[in-house]
């Protein structure tokens, strides 16, 4: 099994950092999963433009690669403007649909306001909707007040909802490796 853990935005540390801790835990449910960390700001991606998946270069095409080797998907996003990364949504345009479907996915948002938790609901959970993904129950919701300085989180809340999610994901492709047929 393998998890890939993305880091969707091309700004600042948190992400990466929350994503990383995930990672961890994943790894501390279960020693034997993959994981890997796919931060964006480390790859210069073309707009996703339409075109056959197989047609693009560089980065692009080594960053596709990275998501077709995945089992299960973590979605990490900053809220802008009451929505998800430009830099998420191109990647998520230009990954096959077929590399997520019936895959696992789980989804980390950070936001300014306690509000913003709304997107993982009305918009990442529809997009795994389309995809015929399996969402995990939890997802993992910080603001700036979770963060000691800059990236180390400290709030005993959020490092239980980390530990929560890193077991679902890990648990539902168990169950699903067993019980469904791709």
């Amino acid at each position: 099994m393998k998890v890939i853990g993305i880091s969707g935005t091309i700004i600042g540390e948190k992400m990466s950092a929350v994503v990383s801790r995930v990672l961890n835990e994943i790894q501390k449910v279960d020693p034997d999963v993959e994981v890997e960390l796919l931060d964006l700001k480390d790859y210069q991606l073309e707009f996703c433009d339409g075109r056959d998946p197989e047609t693009y270069n560089g980065d692009t095409k080594k960053v596709i690669e990275i998501m077709n080797s995945g089992d299960v998907f973590l979605f990490a996003t900053p809220i802008f403007n009451a929505s998800l990364s430009g830099p998420l949504k191109n990647l998520i345009d230009l990954t096959p649909v077929s590399t997520l479907r019936n895959k696992v996915m789980g989804f980390i948002a950070t936001g300014g306001t306690y509000q913003h938790y709304l997107v993982i609901e009305n918009q990442l959970k529809p997009i795994a909707g389309y995809f015929r993904a399996y969402v995990a129950p939890s997802s993992v919701y910080l603001t700036r007040e979770h963060f000691n300085g800059n990236t180390l989180i400290e709030d005993e809340e959020i490092l239980n909802r980390i530990g929560t999610l890193a077991h679902e994901l890990v648990q539902m492709q168990k169950s699903l490796k067993v019980n469904v047929k791709v």
